[in-house]
């Protein structure tokens, strides 16, 4: 065997290793297999590959079993876990044990071959993870979300600046709190400021602190954030919302880790880890110049996007279900309340602009305001039972303004135009449902899959 391009794959799942066996032996490693984690144990000390991947859950020793054995052997071999249960509890315990990487399925083949790669010639051995006191749960297993899993798990062994960027209630400040958690300072302070709370004129005091007699009010000593949040986290919420004069004081101490207290004459040294978040596009904002562009490239270091609820539709349930069961808790029903099938079905057509906060107020709400333990379409509040009859007359009343338009500006042969849109529209949303998947497809559109295969070979979807 080349050692140099020796690679182990172990996956129960015949298929899994069929694929990866093909890819990388294209690629001129060097590939076993094996169906169980047992089965290469008894192999690993006689002749150990350069590079592992690893499933997650396996019948016997179990991937993490796996990373435990070879790091009590002293064998320095990168191991990269796949797992299909991608959350954040299996990427950060991957991480903790000392997996060189994660990577959830289904994945790109050739990102994995790239992946392997790359761990041939680092053969770096992650240093493993404190035990983290896990009191962040954040749920759903979407492929949109696995990002963000993969990304607090490998932030935990480092102090970089974060900045999560998302809309309204997709929630950063968890994943904010969830890299804390798991990160090197998680036994020092977590602070959190949200810049669109403080007015203007106290934000500078409310960061930094200030000295006694330094304005009117100020009658005594008050220590700031940056100073409570020193060997810790701070949390700098809305960070978009930040004065350009404030926003000068932070680069400073983004720069040197000192400041002053408003009004104060020494410096003050501290070392924090800074995690921003933004609803906002700062890029658009330095443009405008209402950001600065040097602290923008400050904060920019680890860029996390954080999908909108919509862009996670599997999850709804799931979240929903997460709620219910909180709120009934809360407030002492012996039994959680539930969705019905027809209200799963209906909240997953819903635009939830309000993302993940939305819905659990929604689950709040219901229940208290539902009256039987099956939450059914009539429970739900009118608002929700207005949006989407709201979405299809908006859909139709543009349709019919453009027909209006065409029809006005002499435009003939109109339903040749509007019909292939409407057909490569639908197409490719239930191609993106699907995952590429024709046969789902052509039934989620009420087609046989010769039709929809001839209807994207005419209209020209690839």
């Amino acid at each position: 065997m080349n050692k140099e391009n020796s690679v182990w794959i172990i996956d129960d799942d015949e298929s899994i290793r069929w694929v990866l066996e093909k890819s990388l032996s294209e690629e001129g490693f060097e590939v076993s297999s094996f169906e169980s984690a047992d089965q290469a144990l008894k192999k690993i000390k006689l002749d150990p590959p350069q590079v592992i991947l690893s499933d997650i859950r396996m019948t016997g020793t179990t991937g993490i079993e796996l990373l435990d054995e070879v790091n009590a052997s002293n064998i320095n071999i990168p191991i990269i876990i796949m797992t299909a249960h991608s959350d954040l509890k299996s990427a950060v315990e991957s991480y903790e044990h000392g997996a060189w990487e994660y990577l959830p399925k289904p994945f790109d083949i050739k990102e994995a071959v790239k992946i392997v790669g790359r761990a041939i010639k680092g053969k770096e051995k992650k240093t493993k993870f404190d035990e983290a006191d896990t009191k962040v749960e954040i749920v759903g297993e979407a492929a949109a979300m696995q990002e963000v899993y993969r990304a607090i798990g490998k932030l935990s062994n480092s102090n970089s600046t974060v900045l999560l960027v998302g809309e309204s209630g997709t929630g950063k400040e968890l994943v904010a709190k969830a890299i804390y958690q798991h990160s090197l300072r998680k036994e020092n302070p977590f602070i959190a400021l949200n810049m669109a709370d403080i007015p203007k004129d106290l934000l500078e005091a409310e960061l930094f602190g200030h000295e006694r007699g330094a304005f009117t009010g100020a009658e005594e000593k008050r220590i700031g954030r940056f100073e409570q949040a020193n060997e810790g986290t701070l949390f700098l919420d809305e960070i978009g919302d930040m004065p350009l004069e404030t926003q000068t004081r932070l680069l400073r101490v983004l720069s040197n880790g000192e400041f002053y207290r408003v009004g104060g004459r020494d410096p003050i040294k501290v070392n924090v880890r800074i995690i921003a978040a933004t609803h906002q596009n700062l890029e658009d904002n330095v443009k405008k110049r209402t950001f600065r562009e040097d602290l923008f490239h400050r904060l920019n270091v680890i860029k996390l996007i954080l999908p909108k609820l919509n862009e996670r539709k599997e999850d709804i349930s799931v979240l929903a279900k997460h709620f219910l069961k909180i709120s009934s808790k809360e407030i002492g029903e012996l039994e959680n309340k539930y969705l019905s099938k027809e209200v799963e079905e209906y909240f997953l057509h819903l635009p939830w602009p309000g993302n993940v906060r939305q819905l659990e107020n929604v689950c709040r709400w219901l229940t208290v305001m539902s009256p039987s333990q099956e939450i059914r379409i009539e429970d739900l509040p009118k608002e929700l039972l207005t949006e989407i009859s709201n979405t299809q007359k908006n859909w139709s009343e543009t349709l019919r303004k453009w027909v209006k338009e065409s029809l006005l500006k002499g435009e003939t042969n109109i339903l040749e135009i509007a019909l292939p849109e409407f057909e490569k529209t639908l197409i490719e949303e239930a191609l993106k449902k699907t995952k590429g998947k024709k046969k789902e497809a052509a039934k989620l559109l009420g087609w046989g899959r010769n039709t929809l295969t001839r209807k994207i070979k005419e209209i020209g979807i690839k």
